[in-house]
Order: C-alpha cells, then sequence, then structure tokens
C-alpha cells in the first residue's frame, strides 16, 4: 500500500507520546516509536536508561533506519513515525526527510527543562532537541518550499479537537474523533524504554492540561531555559493557533 508517512519531530517530554496514541487510535493509521532510538545511543555513546536491551532489540544503522522510514512495507493508509530531533545526529543522512510529511511539535523549554530533569540529572542543550528541531524546520522548508505544520503542547492539551483538526488539514489527512481518545496502559508499539519514560501518558485515556507541581529551577537549568527559547521562540511563530 502507499501510505501516506508523517514524521512528527518533537524533543523529550513534550507529550510526543500521547500524540503518538492518538494518531495510533486511529484504524487506518499505524505507528513508530523513536525509529532512531538506538541508532543514536550507539552512535553518540551517550548513557541512558536501558542503553543495553535497547541497543540489543533495535537498528543501530542509521540508514538503514532512515530507509526503513521511506520505504518500509505498510499495511494501513496514514504512517505515523514519532521521532525525537535530538537522536538526529549531524552524522546522520537526513535526505529521506523532506521525501515525507513532516510535522513539528514544540513546548515551553521552561516546562521540559522542569520535566526532563526529574528523569535525566546531567543534560544539555543538544539533548533537548530545540537546536537540532529548528534546524530540520529550516531544511525541510528551503527544500520542499513547504513550511510544515507547528502545534504546541499545550494548545494541544487545552483545545485538542480544533489542533488535531487544523493539524489533519495542514496534513492532507481526514481528521477523526477517535483522536482523542485511547486506552489506559502499555501498546503494543511503544518502544521497550516506554517502562521507563511512559508512567505519566500510560495513566491517561486522552489530552489533558499537565498539572503544575511547585519545582525549584537550578541556575543551570535557567541557563538552559534562555538558551533554548532562542529556538522555541523562532517554531512558536509559524505555530497552528486557534
Amino acid at each position: 500500500m502507499n501510505a501516506k508517512r508523517i514524521a512528527m519531530w518533537s524533543g523529550p517530554r513534550n507529550l510526543s507520546t500521547a500524540l503518538m496514541r492518538s494518531f495510533a487510535s486511529r484504524a487506518d493509521c499505524s505507528v513508530v516509536d523513536e525509529p532512531f532510538y538506538a541508532a543514536y545511543l550507539n552512535a553518540s555513546g551517550i548513557d541512558h536508561p536501558m542503553k543495553d536491551k535497547i541497543l540489543k532489540k533495535y537498528s543501530i544503522d542509521p540508514l538503514k533506519v532512515a530507509d526503513n522510514c521511506l520505504k518500509s512495507e505498510v499495511i494501513t493508509k496514514i504512517q505515523f513515525q514519532k521521532h525525537m530531533t535530538h537522536h538526529m545526529l549531524d552524522t546522520f543522512d537526513r535526505s529521506f526527510v523532506p521525501l515525507i510529511s513532516n510535522a513539528f511539535l514544540i513546548r515551553s523549554p521552561k516546562k521540559v527543562i522542569k520535566s526532563f530533569g526529574k528523569k535525566i540529572i546531567k543534560f544539555a542543550l543538544r539533548d533537548l532537541g530545540y537546536i537540532q528541531q529548528f534546524d530540520l524546520f529550516e531544511m525541510i522548508c528551503n527544500e520542499t518550499g513547504v513550511v510544515p505544520p507547528v502545534i504546541d503542547a499545550d494548545d494541544l492539551c487545552t483545545n485538542p479537537a480544533i489542533i488535531l483538526n487544523l493539524l489533519c488539514q495542514k496534513l492532507g489527512i481526514s481528521y477523526s474523533n477517535k483522536m482523542l481518545s485511547w486506552s489506559k496502559g502499555p501498546h503494543s508499539y511503544d518502544g521497550i524504554w516506554g517502562s521507563y519514560w511512559y508512567s505519566a501518558v500510560n495513566n491517561s485515556s486522552g489530552f489533558e492540561i499537565p498539572r503544575e507541581t511547585y519545582c525549584p529551577i537550578s541556575s543551570f537549568q535557567e541557563n538552559l531555559i534562555h538558551e533554548a527559547n532562542q529556538y522555541f521562540s523562532k517554531l512558536n511563530k509559524y505555530k497552528i493557533s486557534v
């Protein structure tokens, strides 16, 4: 089947798994969870939870992964690929990207950094994907002449039906109310890393406004927020608004 392949480019702690759940709820859509994760861990040498298990289970060859993103067999009309922008190292071939449909999910750096800091203690700006996200956005604009749709995670949680409807229009697919809900718990399409990262979304059955809990921000995190905002603000100008 000649499926429509959609690459959703996000950073960590952006509610990207909830959006993957949303698309997976459609009868006409299959999903792929972070296909470059193992290749990223292998090439970068970075230490992440469950690293050894991830490297054993998934392809560490970025060329093979890219080829699968473009050409793998898909039995549904739509394939949704959930990508983390920081997984796309500068050494990885990105030539497949302009050949599929692309969209971007952004979120406030302050919220991302507070959430990420609860899971990972030591991290840098490039671990959050903001730089890579903007680079990919610019590349797609330059090579296709089309501005890909951008949605904000907070807008998605506040007005899911409206934002998803507008996103689907931009992507050239029909909207379905089934995208508004999903069953609780882990799902068969989750990467094995879901047991570490997906506890919050596994307790959800739809888009919810995340509860704000007090969490002090260190000076290190404040500096990261300032740096990340430079890239976030550039993409924020293009976001789909209600």
